[in-house]
């Protein structure tokens, strides 16, 4: 049984390409450029920030947070940035009883725009509030303490296989992988995250009806 669902942030409930973008123009690198190193590194199973010290050695990601904020080219999160099929699907979950939750590897000033955008969930945290960060066990622990069900009844959702559904697994609750962004495509047919993962989606927008599926006493999906 599936009685919380808590999703992961970047492509998962925001395209991350205007973001992405700026980060790109404020370092001085060409967007593709960028963009194709994170895809590589993150395959890699390597974190964000090398791609960032591959194109300015010794980058300093906490520093350059504050200049862009400092500068006014801080952080920005918007409706625009939210994929279609976000609040349709949360609201649906919520109305069918589901608890809803947000938690994700972002900046607590992500968690402060996140919650004004005023989305139909129960919670929303980050890593930077948590001080703990996806793949540890510390945050999924959290997550598992933000949902009030037990962690067996928890499903989380995420678009990449070693920070999203592994952890999620070893941690204890249900997972399944979005099929967007570079990463969501890029694991959605490895055989250990179709072995792991209880559904690998092609749109937020199938959830509700799977977990309702799934409570009838089909409990995993292809």
């Amino acid at each position: 049984m599936i009685s919380a669902v808590v999703f992961d942030v970047g492509e998962t409930l925001l395209d991350d390409t205007a973001e992405y973008g700026r980060w790109a123009d404020w370092i001085g690198a060409p967007r593709h450029t960028f963009s194709a190193l994170l895809g590589a590194v993150t395959a890699l199973g390597r974190s964000n920030i090398e791609a960032f010290r591959l194109l300015r050695p010794g980058f300093d990601f906490a520093a350059e947070l504050a200049r862009r904020e400092a500068a006014g080219a801080g952080e920005q999160i918007t409706d625009a940035d939210l994929y279609p099929d976000v609040r349709p699907a949360l609201s649906a979950l919520r109305a069918d009883g589901i608890w809803v939750g947000i938690a994700g590897n972002q900046t607590a000033r992500a968690a402060e725009l996140l919650r004004g955008l005023e989305l139909p969930a129960d919670q929303i945290a980050t890593s930077g509030e948590w001080h703990a960060g996806k793949p540890e066990s510390a945050f999924f622990d959290r997550v598992a303490g933000l949902a009030p069900v037990p962690r067996e009844q928890i499903l989380y959702v995420g678009d990449q296989r070693d920070i999203d559904i592994l952890p999620a697994r070893r941690a204890g609750l249900r997972a399944a992988l979005i099929r967007r962004g570079p990463l969501g495509y890029l694991w959605a047919d490895d055989p250990v995250v179709r072995d792991n993962a209880d559904w690998v989606l092609g749109s937020l927008a199938e959830l509700p009806g799977l977990i309702r599926a799934a409570s009838g006493g089909r409990d995993r999906q292809g």
